[in-house]
């Protein structure tokens, strides 16, 4: 690979591809966590590279619980890519945010179980700061670009993300929205958290496909629902992003970069050989 992608898409329900582009490769890459969810895929849009990985496997066959969320983001590590689109289904909890529309969110809430969340550990403990979970430059980029392909885009709003597979109960999404939460999903955590750690600046392109079950004159969200407004809204997906692609420079001014810089918590003589060489990729600038 002798150009690297200025930008990764991981895929949600309903976008398992890219089309548009051109000199395609195929990467399936081992890492330490494990194997991601799908080959990455690279190949030039509107003149640039960029990557795409299958969130839920190809044919999706993994549901929101059995996802590597670790693996995946490795992965695009390992291929140089400092920024990363996730392109996902979201239940609305507000009544202004329609299904069609798509939300650029600013705040998360986690409410998953069985998700590792960091890398770290094993013997070296790193505290992560997601005060902002997702990169403000990378965002405002994101919205500009959606709002340019003519999409109706809102900016900002508390993404929850529940475990899954299964969807809320009426108790449990009236409860979201009595807390200030916008949209609701099941993937955003802890991609988000991981990618931070990562040194990765990770926005959202959420397509609201449904009002969860809380609103008492629509129906409640069906997976029916769901696929079609994705397949309704791919094509302006694929439209953003490749506006999007147009808008990116090379040097990045966001905290992202170097998220990592006074997180570590560990006396470096303390960390293992092992955990060394597995986190290499991430610590190597901060601990010789």
């Amino acid at each position: 690979m002798e150009q690297k992608p200025v930008l990764g898409v991981i895929g949600g329900s309903g976008l398992y591809g890219m089309e548009g582009l051109d000199n395609i490769e195929s990467h399936q890459i081992d890492t330490p966590f494990g194997k991601p969810s799908s080959p990455v895929i690279i190949g030039d849009l509107k003149g640039q590279r960029i990557a795409f990985l299958a969130r839920h496997g190809v044919g999706h066959v993994l549901s929101p619980s059995e996802v590597n969320y670790q693996a995946n983001i490795y992965a695009l590590k390992v291929l140089g890519i400092d920024r990363v689109i996730s392109v996902s289904a979201c239940g609305s909890l507000r009544e202004d945010y329609a299904p069609g529309d798509i939300v650029v969110p600013d705040q998360l809430f986690d409410r998953t179980h069985h998700r590792k969340r960091t890398f770290f550990g094993n013997g070296l403990v790193a505290h992560i700061s997601v005060g902002n979970p997702f990169c403000m430059d990378l965002s405002e980029l994101l919205f500009q670009s959606v709002a340019a392909a003519e999409g109706t885009v809102h900016h900002g709003g508390a993404f929850i993300t529940i475990e899954g597979p299964r969807f809320s109960t009426r108790a449990e999404s009236n409860t979201y929205r009595a807390w200030g939460m916008s949209i609701i999903g099941m993937t955003t955590s802890p991609e988000a958290f991981l990618a931070r750690e990562a040194e990765m600046c990770y926005a959202v392109m959420a397509h609201v496909t449904d009002y969860d079950v809380w609103h008492v004159t629509e129906e409640p969200v069906t997976v029916e629902m769901i696929v079609r407004i994705l397949t309704a809204n791919t094509q302006l997906a694929q439209k953003a992003i490749a506006q999007l692609v147009s808008s990116i420079t090379e040097d990045r001014s966001c905290d992202c970069r170097e998220a990592l810089k006074d997180t570590f918590i560990t006396s470096p003589e303390k960390v293992p050989q092992e955990t060394r060489s597995r986190l290499s990729i991430f610590i190597d600038k901060y601990i010789s």
